[in-house]
């Protein structure tokens, strides 16, 4: 595995300082970026050079890494808790599920590709992060360790899908990119006792959720 060097820990105090500039205040997702090293997140090494900067770059099996600041910004419409049970729907190269590791959340994450989730759990073990990973369809999330404090979704959905609002605890949040596969409205999604609450927080471009789709 690359090297984490003083170089690339002074790209990511860059890095931080730029998302600081950008709207992003949370303190403890702030620390969470300066900390993972994203550039070992990149499967082309012709792409390290450009591993801090705020921009997405592809991936395996067509998906995408995701910009930081969308990280960033996702991470802290969530508000993680330390000890907080999150489900995250798309684990993609793993860089959102380390930064929630170091938020302290037990994570469980789900994977439709099973090349990338089999590529990322080596990763993120090798990395010394243990998150309950899973292969399988996003839409249906993880029942059986339901409740979940948080939900967060990395890719864009046409509609939230019943079974993630299911699992979501009472006062818990979910996180979600709705829209179509031009570009999405962030949505949070507060499970308070008089029902679902939602608000809208700009717009937003991901790859897109595709129901019952697990791939081997």
């Amino acid at each position: 595995m690359t090297q984490d060097d003083y170089r690339h820990q002074g790209q990511r105090r860059q890095l931080v300082e730029e998302l600081k500039k950008k709207g992003i205040t949370d303190t403890s997702v702030l620390a969470a970026m300066g900390k993972v090293p994203r550039h070992l997140f990149i499967d082309d090494s012709a792409f390290e050079r450009f591993a801090y900067l705020d921009q997405a770059f592809p991936i395996d099996c067509g998906q995408t890494i995701s910009q930081p600041y969308t990280v960033a910004f996702q991470s802290q419409l969530l508000g993680v808790k330390r000890g907080e049970k999150v489900l995250e729907v798309g684990t993609g190269s793993g860089f959102q599920t380390a930064i929630l590791c170091e938020l302290g959340a037990k994570v469980f994450s789900i994977e439709r590709h099973k090349p990338l989730h089999l590529a990322t759990k080596r990763r993120l073990a090798e990395m010394g992060y243990r998150p309950t990973l899973v292969h399988g369809d996003g839409y249906l999330g993880m029942p059986m360790h339901a409740p979940f404090n948080k939900v967060i979704v990395t890719c864009g959905a046409p509609d939230v899908p019943v079974a993630l609002l299911a699992q979501l605890a009472l006062l818990g949040r979910l996180v979600i990119p709705v829209g179509s596969e031009v570009g999405q409205r962030m949505l949070t999604m507060d499970n308070a006792p008089e029902g679902p609450v939602r608000k809208e927080h700009g717009a937003f471009s991901f790859v897109p959720m595709l129901e019952h789709k697990a791939r081997g």
